[in-house]
């Protein structure tokens, strides 16, 4: 879409031209410099921009908010990688790998520090406004975390857990990257809490399909090839598969995510099984259910029909993405 391409371009132009690449300790900055540049597609700061070009206000003004956005999610994938021991992030080497963990964890911990010093550009209510949301999302999506981290050892995880979890992890995020963007234009009350649910089920969509795509891309996704197996990680397929399997599978799935040692084998087992109750389908399914909830919260927005179906073509093409 020619009009994202452009936001992605003045974030870009913004990001490069505010990072000071001389700044010491160079220990401390290279990884920052490092994730920032590593590329990705850059969804939450277009947001924020998209969000406040459609309401009628100055983009310009929202480009602080926008790489406050980047600042912290890149902090938190810094710390998620960690956590999950990754080793790639974006087909590079995690932040963790290049340098240690420790340089991961203090990296990332500056680039929390400067996500709220972005904000402090802002002045007045708006300054707060901003500030509060953002800290609200910060620690939603710790939460998050902290929930994705537990699951690994439980094996009485929901559908409905997971659907929180990645509502808090993921989901959250995007929707105050909206929020963030209709608050810079001073949008109306209503319209600002109707992008911010458009972005909580555009989030949770956009998530399912990470975690179908993750198992089932037949591109390369720029992480290792079913990590999420591989990681033990339940996501929805392997709780939507543990719903449907007999006895036999439910079992066979449960030890194979149980064990942590490499097993040759354990990706195709996983993914044949998955197949035998077609999940990939129902995950199709659920991530049009959700993508449907989020085009009916267009529809609430207080704007032109020709600026409704911009967000409506955006969540079409994210949904449609191979990787």
């Amino acid at each position: 879409m020619t009009e994202v391409n452009r936001y992605k371009v003045l974030f870009i132009d913004y990001l490069e031209s505010n990072i000071n690449t001389e700044r010491e300790p160079k220990n401390l900055y290279e990884p920052i410099h490092y994730i920032l540049n590593l590329g990705g597609k850059r969804l939450r700061p277009i947001l924020t921009l998209l969000s406040c070009d459609l309401f009628g206000g100055d983009v310009n003004k929202a480009l602080d908010a926008s790489l406050a956005i980047e600042m912290f999610h890149n902090f938190s994938l810094i710390h998620d990688d960690i956590m999950d021991e990754a080793p790639l992030r974006r087909g590079k080497e995690t932040v963790h790998q290049k340098w240690s963990v420790n340089a991961g964890i203090l990296s990332g911990d500056a680039m929390l520090v400067l996500a709220n010093q972005l904000l402090e550009n802002y002045e007045g209510n708006l300054y707060k406004s901003l500030s509060t949301l953002f800290n609200k999302t910060a620690l939603e999506v710790c939460e998050g975390q902290q929930y994705d981290f537990d699951f690994e050892t439980s094996n009485n995880v929901s559908v409905d857990e997971y659907i929180n979890m990645i509502r808090l992890k993921t989901a959250v995020l995007v929707a105050t990257s909206l929020k963030f963007g209709a608050m810079i234009a001073a949008a109306d009350k209503k319209d600002q809490e109707n992008i911010y649910q458009f972005g909580i089920n555009l989030g949770l969509a956009f998530q399912l399909q990470d975690d179908y795509l993750d198992v089932f891309s037949e591109e390369d996704f720029g992480k290792q090839k079913a990590g999420d197996i591989k990681e033990n990680k339940k996501t929805i397929l392997y709780l939507k598969a543990l719903e449907l399997a007999d006895k036999n599978d439910k079992d066979k799935l449960i030890n194979l995510y149980q064990s942590k040692v490499e097993n040759d084998n354990k990706v195709e087992v996983v993914v044949s099984i998955f197949k035998k109750y077609n999940i990939p389908q129902l995950i199709e399914k659920e991530v049009k259910r959700y993508t449907d909830l989020a085009i009916a919260n267009i529809e609430c927005l207080q704007l032109d029909d020709h600026k409704k179906e911009v967000l409506k073509m955006l969540a079409g093409q994210l949904m449609a993405r191979k990787i």
